[in-house]
């Protein structure tokens, strides 16, 4: 089943997306990964799922950082929870978050075959309650290096002002979606691809990266791979 949206990437040219990936992405994508993206690509809300390329860039991120202890808030059928997973060490942890437990199963079995589902601890339910619950303990403060967030977008901002408290100082937020299918670049009153979808959530990504770009307990960059991700340091 093709993509809603096509690629995801925000490359205009196709021909030079498809390069990418058949060079430098495809080639080097585990095996694991690539059933559980082709698996995903059956799913009729597949358009949800990170991109092998933002994958990709997770997992050297990752690696570069010598990350053991993150969290993923918006799991979906688990790419990029696999990635994440892959790329930790062996005794690396991730605390996943997603209120749909049925979608994160259908990524389950190809996460256990690849041997790294001792490294996950699932929790089911909306974030906030738990991020306030883990919040209202400081033991949990700054104890996460890296995070990464591709759930509910009206709620990013919300997420962000526990998040900023939970990640250690030099560590790493990663925010999914910030150019939100480029939306954030047009007119409020441009039509929209899939507008009963993009245009309700255009505004809070709108604001979202104005606040990010405010924000100065962070240095930020914000890169257009797949439908853009902010990725924010803490400094202090």
């Amino acid at each position: 089943m093709a993509e809603v949206f096509g690629h995801k990437s925000l490359l205009c040219n196709d021909t030079l997306y498809q390069y990418i990936l058949d060079t430098s992405v495809y080639p080097r994508e585990p095996e694991s990964l690539k059933q559980l993206r082709h698996l995903t690509e059956n799913h009729p809300m597949n358009y949800m799922a990170v991109s092998a390329d933002e994958g990709q860039f997770l997992s050297i991120l990752l690696k570069l950082m010598n990350a053991k202890n993150t969290m993923e808030i918006g799991v979906f059928t688990g790419y990029s929870l696999l990635a994440t997973a892959l790329a930790l060490p062996e005794d690396g942890k991730i605390l996943a978050l997603d209120i749909n437990r049925e979608n994160y199963e259908i990524g389950l079995p190809i996460i256990v075959k690849a041997g790294v589902a001792h490294k996950i601890e699932f929790k089911e339910g909306p974030a906030l309650p738990i991020l306030d619950q883990l919040f209202s303990d400081e033991k949990n403060h700054a104890t996460f290096d890296f995070i990464f967030v591709d759930a509910d977008k009206d709620n990013y901002i919300n997420y962000h002002e526990r998040l900023i408290e939970l990640v250690r100082v030099g560590g790493v937020i990663g925010y999914d979606n910030t150019l939100w299918h480029a939306s954030v670049a047009m007119p409020p009153e441009a039509p929209f691809p899939m507008d009963d979808l993009i245009r309700p959530y255009r505004d809070f990504m709108v604001e979202f990266n104005k606040a990010l770009a405010a924000d100065k307990r962070i240095e930020i960059c914000q890169l257009p791979v797949s439908d853009g991700i902010t990725i924010c340091r803490r400094t202090i």
